[in-house]
């Protein structure tokens, strides 16, 4: 994992519910806690793109669903800044499932993904198709 210069917007708190678009079998995930997160008394942890999050699986194939797994959030709806002064935002909220060392563990990811996720997930950043 390596850091991000720019700072994203956390707009997912928790109970936030993403697209998974791998080919894991799970189809929509919830985020349950962010990891790394250091927050204030009382506040909902939230995470944006490129964190690594603890999410459960709500839909999927059966073997898949109840899994509480590690995820890697690739899009956001909400609009963040980069620091050449474009602003990006994407028509979904997106996650694909890793290890918890950061390693994909599908083999391929469906749709577009923001590039402080790839720089930042090497592996993410190597399946991936498109990078914004």
């Amino acid at each position: 994992m390596k850091a991000i210069a720019s700072k994203v917007t956390r707009a997912l708190p928790v109970g936030a519910r993403l697209q998974c678009v791998d080919n894991t079998g799970a189809r929509e995930v919830e985020i349950i806690s962010v990891r790394g997160y250091k927050g204030v008394r009382r506040r909902l942890a939230a995470a944006g793109v490129g964190d690594m999050v603890v999410v459960s699986v709500k839909k999927g194939t059966v073997d898949m669903r109840r899994e509480v797994l590690n995820a890697v959030i690739v899009r956001q709806k909400k609009e963040y800044r980069r620091p050449d002064g474009l602003r990006v935002k994407f028509e979904d909220n997106a996650a694909v499932i890793v290890s918890p060392e950061g390693v994909l563990k599908g083999s391929e990811i469906r749709g577009p993904v923001a590039k402080e996720a790839a720089d930042r997930w090497p592996s993410v950043g190597s399946a991936a198709s498109i990078i914004v």
